[in-house]
């Protein structure tokens, strides 16, 4: 199969997230198809449906990769509402409880810094290009300048 022909076999298919138990049973040759009774089809099509994940609707949903060296990393947030099943386990580890709380931590407070200095870099860039000052001579480079001079 040359690379056109699987480019377009690859276009031509559903996303995930658009098949049905339709398409699975078209994935299957037609003799299998064929050797199904009603009932048995009807039976896999309602284990289909209930076993393909149903996407909800959510508040956030930010997906973008990071290129770092020769690695390319996938990152996903979600935010919405918890419409998983309750039966799930949990993690019955308590580093991995730790580990994960730790690191939802981290993201939270590296979050927060980059808005942090967004904002105050937005706000000295505004304050800058008005010609506000704070106090007379107080700029960064004539802090430096004062510094350099002391020495």
């Amino acid at each position: 199969m040359n690379q056109d022909s699987l480019q377009q076999a690859t276009d031509e298919r559903p996303h995930y997230s658009e098949k049905t138990p339709a398409n699975y049973f078209d994935m299957l040759d037609s003799e299998m198809r064929s050797s199904f009774t009603d009932l048995q089809r009807d039976a896999v099509t309602r284990l289909l449906e209930e076993a393909i994940p149903k996407p909800g609707p959510k508040l956030v949903d930010l997906r973008f990769w990071v290129d770092w060296f020769a690695y390319r990393f996938y990152v996903v947030l979600f935010v919405g509402k918890d419409r998983r099943r309750r039966d799930r386990p949990e993690f019955s580890e308590p580093l991995a409880r730790r580990g994960n709380a730790i690191t939802a931590l981290m993201l939270l407070i590296g979050l927060n810094l980059l808005i942090s200095i967004f904002v105050l870099l937005l706000a000295y860039l505004i304050k800058a290009a008005v010609g506000y000052s704070l106090l007379p001579n107080s700029h960064i480079a004539d802090q430096l300048q004062q510094l350099n001079q002391v020495r």
